[in-house]
């Protein structure tokens, strides 16, 4: 049996789907984040389209900002009979976390969601000052 590689142009279903990388471009759309500086701050845009205010966390944690998003969708297409023509359902959740430092806090952020956009400002984290340089004696 002669083996005959195959012609990169034909049609081939299941090879083409999981060759095609589909799935991660997929993952690269959610929660797609731009970042700015603004005097002293910094704004984070996060889109979140599809999702509702209610059920997205924000939480910080030594020094990382955490963002989190959930949602539970469900499209129903009956007829009066519920003899299913078409029904999907989605779950699903993403995060993401950014580093903004140790010594910002929950209450130093400010956050405002509108239309499907997570906005959030956070204050630029200001140095350590360093103290003078002391002397220190020998006994």
């Amino acid at each position: 049996m002669m083996m005959i590689p195959k012609k990169r142009n034909e049609f081939d279903l299941f090879n083409d789907f999981f060759d095609d990388s589909f799935l991660d471009r997929r993952d690269a759309k959610i929660m797609r984040t731009d970042i700015k500086e603004k005097g002293n701050d910094y704004i984070i845009e996060v889109d979140l389209p599809g999702y509702d205010k209610e059920n997205i966390d924000i939480e910080m944690d030594h020094g990382y900002l955490r963002i989190t998003a959930k949602t539970n969708k469900s499209i129903d297409e009956s007829d009066e009979e519920e003899r299913y023509v078409h029904k999907e359902r989605y779950f699903g959740e993403c995060s993401r976390s950014f580093y903004v430092g140790e010594n910002i806090k929950e209450e130093d952020i400010k956050a405002t969601f509108k239309n499907g956009i997570l906005s959030l400002t956070v204050p630029k984290e200001q140095p350590k000052k360093l103290e003078e340089k002391k002397k220190i004696q020998i006994d």
